[in-house]
């Protein structure tokens, strides 16, 4: 029996609304008095359900004839059409108009297209391929997509809805300009202007490339495009199977900072070319894009991919090895000065994404920490473990190559975690389990024992010292204190402080928008010593009485070891060679 033919026609006649037009035709089908079809409710490598079908209406169905055909919304992303014959034209519209990486957003001038967003799918038949057509307004002259082109109209070809799902569309006038990276040809999209400079850029992108491909030692594509949405400020990205959408503030590309900041971005999300997008843990594919698919082995997707970023970077020359140290020790400084880090493991993080990491509100801090830096810091340990126990002829790179190899190119399937630690101490010949097993823990390794074995050391700048804190994070909105975050077990949280709280004085002294009064207050408390903080709580006036506690807020450094050996010396300058 053949499969059906569907096609897409995508249509913008009133784009200052911020509305697509889609047409979608079904020809060939055989079934038994209806179709189910549905839109996905989120995007993969983004973990939060989304509930793109909120922005579908004016669905209707119809034959070849344009005869009406009777449709029931069975749920909340599933229509069901009840068919007469084999073929069957269904349209509707989609309101866009969010600005992010992972939602679809038009307006007069483009129309950035999400395509889980976008199409909808016939139940059971995500396996079979499609195509898409675009008519763009007339002043629109470009498209941008991972796609491939068969037609001049202009018509792509997706050979599977799981491929199309993963291959966004950027239409209009963006600025777009190719280079050849060991003989794949990159293209970047920049829509909207920037200080970006063209040729600066793909020569550093092109550095960004060649290390990752010495790393995985074969590159999946033949094509991959980079699309860069600049904004006044902004900065993420989301990964596609050869393509990348990312988001940056159109100024970064002149200040050294931010630019290197782009150029991690860069490297991070096309790391995922292999770890993640095909390289994965077996519940992150084939995918169920009706619900939320759990998996605890984000802690070493996203957390491989963030070591590697900076790592990256530093490798092409652009972090010296001071900028990359700081780097390093950012994502310490992120996991330890956030409470959750006792309540919430690696693991745990990844399995709670989906309620948790993308849905942050004023407490997430107290119960919950990111995969992408604990994942980071564990990534570490297992580089710098096998990097000593195979005195420096080995490290975690090999690991990802040879499982990339083994699990994807030649079995073509996902991995355990089990499995995938099994893999890596049979290569490695280097006990793993315990780094596996601490990503599972809230119980934190001794890093430095790590750190000292390469030449260096982790060094918290703010251990031994008295700093008192009322535990309470604030800033100013319209000349007035308001309380944005409690710290857990800090003073404000045994007081009785509470988010929204505008504070008006402490010890009858009215607080200032710079904060001075209540530096002076905390400089001269000593432990345990009470302020009597008056706060306006919802219109009411409230007199809170507060301690002074020890604060324990963390300043990591990462440093060289004075005392190092020769062999920890070595060791060290392999793990941040060039």
């Amino acid at each position: 029996m053949s499969n059906p033919n569907i096609h897409f026609h995508l249509t913008f006649p009133a784009p200052q609304t911020h509305y697509v037009e889609v047409l979608m035709t079904i020809d060939n089908l055989k079934t038994h008095n209806y179709i189910d079809v549905k839109m996905p409710v989120w995007a993969p490598g983004s973990y939060l359900v989304r509930e793109y079908s909120k922005n579908v209406e004016r669905f209707s169905a119809v034959t070849c004839e344009n005869s009406k055909l009777k449709f029931i919304k069975q749920n909340k992303n599933t229509w069901r059409v009840f068919n007469e014959g084999n073929n069957i034209k269904i349209q509707y519209a989609v309101y866009a108009f969010e600005t992010s990486v992972r939602t679809s957003f038009i307006d007069i001038d483009r129309a950035f297209l999400s395509p889980v967003g976008t199409f909808l799918y016939i139940d059971g038949l995500l396996h079979i391929p499609c195509t898409v057509q675009i008519e763009t307004p007339s002043h629109w002259s470009k498209i941008s997509t991972g796609l491939p082109l068969i037609e001049s109209k202009p018509i792509y070809y997706a050979e599977n809805f799981d491929i199309l799902f993963d291959s966004p569309f950027e239409i209009g006038n963006q600025d777009t300009w190719q280079f050849e990276v060991d003989g794949i040809v990159h293209e970047c999209a920049m829509v909207g202007t920037g200080d970006y400079n063209k040729k600066q850029l793909s020569e550093d992108i092109t550095k960004i490339v060649q290390e990752e491909n010495k790393i995985w030692q074969s590159n999946p594509n033949n094509y991959y495009l980079i699309v860069t949405h600049n904004h006044s400020q902004s900065h993420g990205g989301l990964e596609h199977l050869n393509s990348t959408i990312l988001s940056t503030s159109r100024l970064a590309y002149g200040q050294e900072n931010s630019y290197k900041s782009y150029l991690s971005l860069v490297a991070h999300e096309y790391f995922h070319l292999w770890n993640v997008k095909r390289f994965r843990p077996k519940a992150l594919g084939p995918f169920n894009y009706d619900q939320e698919n759990y998996t605890t082995g984000l802690w070493l997707m996203e957390g491989i991919t963030s070591y590697y970023d900076n790592l990256i970077i530093r490798r092409c020359g652009f972090y010296d090895e001071q900028e990359y140290l700081q780097q390093l020790a950012n994502d310490f400084n992120n996991v330890y000065n956030r409470p959750g880090h006792t309540l919430q493991s690696a693991a745990q993080s990844s399995f709670d994404t989906w309620i948790k990491h993308y849905r942050p509100d004023e407490n997430s801090h107290n119960v919950a920490i990111s995969y992408y830096n604990k994942g980071a810091i564990h990534s570490l340990l297992l580089d710098i473990k096998i990097l000593v126990h195979t005195q420096g002829k080995l490290r975690l790179d090999d690991v990802l190559r040879e499982a990339y190899a083994h699990y994807y190119l030649t079995e073509d399937r996902g991995f355990e975690e089990e499995e995938l630690l099994q893999f890596a101490e049979k290569l490695t010949k280097v006990p793993l389990r315990d780094i596996f097993e601490a990503a599972y823990s809230t119980i934190d390794m001794d890093y430095n024992h790590y750190f000292n074995s390469v030449g260096y050391e982790l060094i918290d700048l703010n251990q031994g010292s008295n700093n008192l804190t009322l535990g309470a994070k604030t800033v100013h909105q319209d000349g007035k204190t308001i309380v944005k975050q409690i710290d857990r077990d800090s003073g404000a949280w045994f007081g009785g402080l509470n988010v929204h709280d505008e504070l008006i004085a402490i010890n009858n002294y009215r607080i200032d928008e710079q904060g001075k009064i209540l530096e002076y207050f905390t400089s001269k408390a000593i432990e345990g010593e009470k302020a009597l903080i008056l706060v306006s709580r919802d219109g009411m006036i409230k007199n809170i009485e507060i301690p002074f506690l020890s604060s324990t807020k963390k300043t990591f450094v990462i440093r060289r070891k004075e005392q190092a050996s020769v062999e920890e010396r070595k060791l060290g300058n392999i793990w941040l060679s060039l």
